[in-house]
């Protein structure tokens, strides 16, 4: 039921913003980010992604998915107002995963996909 709710959620949000008169578009500042060498050790990292709707109408995010299962993403719900920021928070898990890593998220809104990047290395436990 939940799923269904969402869902019906997410195409009323998307319809709306299909027929506002103006264009929204999310601008980030860095859409890499490196996190250098880690220790698997020390666990899960997080980075943010901040952006600013610089458009004229209400950004939604449709989803945001990670090109692998240790990549966890997260985005704002409800739409991003114009000239209003938001995060799109991202973790890495390095567990069992040594040595160099590049990992894409793909961020998609109703007309454009955008692509964002975390890459580093990841120094093995002992």
């Amino acid at each position: 039921m939940k799923r269904y709710f969402l869902a019906a959620l997410t195409a009323l949000l998307l319809a709306a913003t299909m027929f506002a008169e103006g264009k929204a578009n999310a601008q980030f500042k860095d859409k890499t980010h490196n996190f250098g060498t880690i220790r698997e050790a020390d666990g899960p990292v997080t980075t943010e992604f901040p952006f600013t709707n610089d458009g004229d109408a209400p950004l939604v995010i449709v989803s945001a998915v990670a090109s692998c299962g240790c990549t966890s993403p997260e985005y704002p719900r409800k739409p991003v107002q114009p000239g209003e920021s938001g995060v799109i928070k991202v973790t890495y898990d390095p567990a069992g995963r040594p040595g160099e890593f590049s990992k894409t998220i793909t961020v998609r809104t109703p007309d454009k996909r955008i692509k964002l990047r975390i890459k580093g290395n990841v120094i093995p436990k002992n």
